[in-house]
């Protein structure tokens, strides 16, 4: 079945739907976010809320939203990510999520399909001296590339997350493989550090970030029977969130018991992993998602 390219609405929004060998993948304009991907004939590997609105200007709840140039709320990151920052409510997850991006090129062939988006218009004053693009790419799995280039004179020091939302049969049934020994800061402890023993079953709310990761993570869901793999490359950090039930209520776009059926792990530079860039630097974090039997 040859490669099929083609630009959707979704309510306000445009959205590319790319379906390449057997995968149906959907991304927004609207912060180069990926929406949707799926496998067919399996369940999908994203996650997508059952509320999700599409508004122009408002984060769509799910899917891969892209969290730069900082991650999280503006006063916790590290005072060389805030410094250039004097924005009376900052937005948590940075800048770029509600803004539009283009669609840059495009390559489809038999094996491969690349897509590549970068931040539209002409230069944001607001933003620091560095073009962010995003590469996209269907093979067999999916892999996104997050690449910085520092066109300024100064160096640049920022965080960032490609906040990735996964479907799971049950989040209380998984388990998250590949964390052991790794250090966390707990965002529901005060932002104390603690280090991991054995694989995370989520019991509870999470809001941790992960720090020396290795470059392979597994989510194992035995339910659906199906592990899916992160190989991640250019970061060695990750955020892993979960609501839970009281949490839930409070946010928009997202069902009451839309927890069970979800879990961030979000590939990241954060915290001790922030990303610092000198003059004329490029840096790619990427991170493929691969799914097999479990």
């Amino acid at each position: 079945m040859p490669t099929e390219l083609n630009r959707i609405l979704r309510g306000e929004l445009p959205c590319w739907e790319i379906r390449h060998r057997n995968q149906t993948l959907v991304i927004a304009e609207q912060g180069a976010q990926v929406l949707e991907y799926q496998h067919d004939g399996e369940p999908p590997v994203i996650w997508l809320s059952e509320q999700a609105a599409y508004h122009s200007g408002q984060a769509v709840r799910g899917g891969v939203p892209v969290c730069w140039p900082w991650f999280g709320a503006l006063e916790r990151n590290p005072e060389a990510v805030r410094q250039p920052y004097s924005l009376r409510k900052p937005p948590a997850h940075g800048l770029v999520r509600n803004r539009p991006w283009e669609l840059l090129s495009q390559q489809l062939d038999p094996d491969t399909a690349t897509l590549v988006f970068r931040l539209a218009g002409p230069r944001h004053d607001d933003l620091p001296a560095v073009t962010p693009t995003l590469t996209v790419t269907l093979d067999t799995a999916l892999t996104l590339s997050l690449t910085n280039h520092n066109h300024g004179h100064e160096p640049v020091t920022l965080s960032q997350a490609l906040h990735s939302y996964f479907a799971v049969a049950d989040s209380r049934q998984v388990r998250i493989q590949g964390l052991d020994a790794c250090p966390y800061v707990d965002a529901l402890d005060d932002w104390r550090r603690h280090q991991q023993h054995g694989a995370l079953s989520l019991q509870a709310e999470t809001d941790r970030l992960y720090l020396a990761l290795p470059n392979l993570l597994h989510i194992d869901d035995p339910l659906w029977q199906r592990r899916i793999s992160l190989a991640v490359s250019g970061s060695r950090s990750a955020v892993i969130w979960n609501p839970w039930t009281t949490k839930s209520d409070s946010l928009s776009q997202f069902a009451g018991d839309a927890w069970q059926r979800m879990l961030c792990i979000e590939t990241a530079r954060v915290l001790d992993d922030v990303l610092t860039l000198a003059p004329g630097q490029r840096h790619e974090m990427a991170v493929r998602f691969m799914t097999s039997a479990l």
